[in-house]
């Protein structure tokens, strides 16, 4: 499993920023050229930073994770995580850079993610978000995530309680539509570049 303190948004995104259309961001698969820039977001944007060691580690197994980034002119402004488990899918990470938060990029990120893990034959996917990071789980419910238990005590830098929250039935066409819905809202169209192997492996 992951370490703690990862699996949350910090972005509330609700809105989009003025000016979002057209603004260029592509999300993309992650590769190891992209690990400068995470790393450097990683380290803005959580208390206990993943280091670049475990992001190459990640990388490294294809057949049970799938790692994303959005580029904003080939800079790292966004990533996100997912893991194949025995249950499932479990978002492992979701980062977005601060001076770009309200520009849709989490969104963005989770809809390809979650149509990746669709593609590679998971039906749930699960992810933990701090108890009082309200904005971060609306984002959750609007892609059909809803709550199923707490672990306490799991945000090691305050022992934070954490909310665990999952989205079911991903394969079927209710959610499909839910996901078609959230992207025809965005301002500024998704581009998402395709993986190719070994990443398209399927995750399992």
């Amino acid at each position: 499993m992951s370490p703690p303190d990862h699996a949350e948004t910090p972005e509330p995104d609700q809105g989009e920023a003025p000016g979002a259309a057209g603004d260029g961001i592509v999300v993309a698969p992650m590769r190891p050229r992209h690990l400068q820039g995470v790393v450097a977001l990683e380290a803005a944007t959580n208390a206990r930073p993943w280091s670049e060691r475990l992001f190459r580690d990640e990388l490294r197994m294809p057949a049970s994770r799938h790692y994303l980034v959005a580029l904003c002119d080939h800079v790292v402004v966004g990533y996100c995580g997912l893991m194949a488990t025995p249950d499932g899918g479990h978002i492992t990470t979701l980062a977005v850079d601060s001076e770009v938060r309200r520009a849709g990029i989490a969104s963005r990120l989770l809809l390809v993610q979650l149509r990746a893990a669709v593609e590679r034959g998971l039906t749930a996917v699960t992810l933990e978000v701090r108890i009082t990071n309200r904005p971060a789980q609306e984002l959750y419910r609007r892609f059909g995530f809803a709550p199923g238990g707490i672990r306490r005590g799991y945000y090691q830098d305050n022992r934070e309680d954490a909310l665990i929250m999952w989205s079911h039935d991903l394969d079927l066409p209710e959610q499909e539509a839910r996901l078609d819905s959230i992207e025809a809202a965005l301002r500024s169209p998704l581009v998402a570049l395709e993986p190719t192997e070994p990443t398209r492996r399927a995750l399992r």
